[in-house]
């Protein structure tokens, strides 16, 4: 009886081609995983709308997983890197991001559905329905600081042309990386503190489906952020061309970082936005600079 069972388990993988049989081993891996990674976020998250849309995504993909293991006759396990990667993710940048990246990274997995269904005709038709239940799930979720993802680029992004513009000035006026540190540190700190105020007023003032105060909170604190990052160089760095050019560096690292975050939690196209972020920040940087040199020409090195 045992050896019918094996020769059943044989001929049937014979009937699936080596390469397309690699493929499935390789569904049925990603489907193990991401079942996993769901049920694990369903029971960390609070939020119980949440965690039911985490849970039902799971037991579709534990579901799929099922299926393709008719086919491999495999006991395969899910990757533990993977798992503990997505989970730490969520926890840092948030569940939408999280699953979201997941999901982008499932498309570029080198998976051939359609390669598959020449074999199991199937195949392209559970993944097509798996696509739009997915979908519609994750359009689903309710995450607050998506909600508020306005108020973190108003911060971001204002710091970045301020004061990136604001140190190229003062570098080549000044020439003093202690004394431009702490003069666009007070700039910063200043600057923040307005913008927070001026999120809370109007936020308060056109918006009902967010808290102004969190509004505020959120644009204030990456305004804040994105300043000390920015002016960290001119305290670790005596040569004030090497902090200048390493705060523009951390700029771009900023706004490539950022950018990717939204476009990955949006689903937003990322070249666009970083070139244009990118060229307005390095832009403003570049007059300024050019104004720094104008001041120190006609006003002396001791402005």
């Amino acid at each position: 009886m045992f050896m019918d069972r094996k020769r059943r388990r044989q001929r049937g993988r014979k009937r699936v081609g080596q390469k397309i049989m690699s493929q499935i081993i390789k569904a049925q891996a990603t489907e193990e995983t991401e079942a996993v990674i769901y049920s694990k976020l369903a029971r960390w998250t609070k939020e119980k709308k949440n965690r039911q849309i985490l849970e039902t995504i799971s037991n579709e993909e534990k579901k799929h997983a099922l299926y393709w293991k008719g086919h491999t006759h495999k006991e395969i396990r899910a990757k533990p890197f993977k798992i503990f990667f997505h989970t730490l993710v969520a926890k840092l940048l948030g569940l939408t991001f999280s699953v979201k990246l997941m999901e982008k990274g499932e498309e570029s997995a080198q998976i051939n559905y359609n390669e598959i269904a020449k074999e199991i005709p199937q195949a392209k038709e559970i993944k097509a329905e798996e696509n739009a239940h997915e979908l519609k799930l994750l359009g689903m979720l309710d995450e607050e600081r998506l909600k508020y993802v306005g108020s973190m680029i108003l911060g971001v992004n204002d710091a970045l042309v301020e004061l990136t513009g604001a140190l190229a000035g003062f570098t080549l006026a000044l020439q003093n990386t202690r004394l431009i540190a702490v003069i666009g540190l007070i700039t910063g700190i200043a600057a923040s503190l307005s913008m927070a105020a001026s999120e809370y007023l109007s936020t308060k003032a056109e918006s009902q489906d967010k808290d102004p105060l969190k509004a505020s909170i959120y644009t204030g604190v990456m305004y804040l952020v994105t300043v000390i990052l920015l002016v960290l160089p001119y305290y670790l760095f005596p040569n004030v061309y090497a902090a200048l050019a390493t705060t523009l560096l951390i700029a771009i690292l900023i706004i490539l970082f950022f950018t990717f975050y939204i476009s990955v939690a949006q689903d937003l196209p990322f070249k666009k936005r970083f070139s244009e972020m990118a060229g307005i920040s390095m832009g403003v940087s570049a007059l300024t600079f050019g104004i720094g040199f104008l001041v120190k020409k006609f006003f002396g090195g001791g402005v």
